[in-house]
């Protein structure tokens, strides 16, 4: 059953479960027969949910077009220009997805750090929330979310880090944090 109105939401904040609130929303949304694509940015490594996606099919999917790199501020300023060239068949992509309403809830996961490193513009930005169908819940994740965006949101959440276990040496872990 379709969604009669679909909605803005937006996880920003420093802290950690952005992603995983986002996921957390996809796998409820397949458990009542909705369909959900995610588009990731800046994530290019092995990680569970992308290992995960493939039992949910068709229901849930995950799309990337990044070539597998390190860490974005890692990179090269020609390696930089590759990213910004995906991202920009990322953006087609999801337009496309929009313009057809392929799915009932379509999360751009890590869309605002893709923003943060002027991988798109402000402009691109509010333009896939315009183009967001009725029916269609339409999720941003990421940091440092533009107050543009958050005026168009009809939901916005904010993860706040009040403590976390990377400060005390325990590096990221398999099912955890990827």
């Amino acid at each position: 059953m379709p969604l009669e109105k679909g909605c803005i939401q937006v996880y920003t904040g420093d802290g950690k479960g952005k992603t995983t609130a986002a996921l957390g929303l996809a796998l409820r949304a397949v458990g009542r027969g909705l369909k959900v694509y995610m588009v990731q940015f800046l994530k290019s490594q092995e990680s569970g949910e992308l290992l995960a996606a493939p039992r949910l099919e068709p229901h849930f999917q995950i799309f990337r077009f990044e070539k597998k790199r390190n860490f974005f501020r890692l990179l090269s300023a020609d390696e930089k220009l590759e990213v910004k060239r995906e991202t920009e068949q990322a953006l087609e992509f999801i337009k496309g997805v929009l313009r057809r309403a392929e799915c009932d809830i379509l999360i751009l996961d890590e869309i605002l750090g893709a923003y943060t490193n002027d991988l798109l513009s402000l402009e691109e930005l509010l333009d896939l929330a315009a183009l967001k169908p009725d029916a269609m819940e339409l999720i941003f994740t990421g940091r440092n979310a533009p107050p543009e965006l958050l005026e168009a949101a009809d939901l916005i959440s904010e993860m706040r880090e009040v403590k976390h276990y990377y400060k005390t040496g325990v590096a990221s872990r398999d099912g955890i944090e990827k």
